[in-house]
């Protein structure tokens, strides 16, 4: 995987755009809504500590089945504490992977994806680079 490290700009005004009280229905249609909740911006809903966010395109298909696409945009917050069961960006020798991070009931970075086998990692040899905390696809460009 090819690490290609984006930052968040800095200093940016907030872009608040309609944030709508009603949910779309994935099943059968409901009937819209005509009022907006609140406004949202999506730098303040994505990123929790500026300073620890980086963004990441995702490569490959080792995650497909946990709806991370080839070509995702990954927001990764390198100030967060990996826990069982996060998304993370991992480097073993020197390689980057992205892998759900399992700790129990043995250390393990597990492809999302049955035609790859799971990671067993030194944990002396693992280092954690930042928990996934956003996946941003463009559904036009999945297929």
């Amino acid at each position: 995987m090819k690490l290609v490290y984006l930052k968040p700009a800095e200093n940016v005004p907030l872009q608040l755009i309609p944030l709508f009280a009603d949910h779309a229905a994935c099943g059968f249609p409901s009937p819209a809504q005509d009022y907006v909740e609140k406004e949202l911006d999506l730098n303040e809903y994505c990123i929790r500590h500026r300073s620890a966010t980086y963004y990441l395109r995702a490569s490959g298909e080792s995650m497909r089945d946990g709806s991370l696409f080839n070509g995702d945009l990954l927001v990764v917050d390198s100030a967060e504490k990996p826990e069982h069961g996060d998304i993370v960006v991992a480097c073993l020798a020197g390689e980057f992977t992205v892998k759900r991070l399992q700790l129990r009931p043995r250390l393990a970075l597990l492809a999302m994806n049955a035609s790859f086998p799971p990671i067993y990692p030194d944990p002396d040899e693992l280092d954690i680079f930042g928990v996934v905390t956003h996946i941003i696809h463009r559904p036009r460009e999945m297929f």
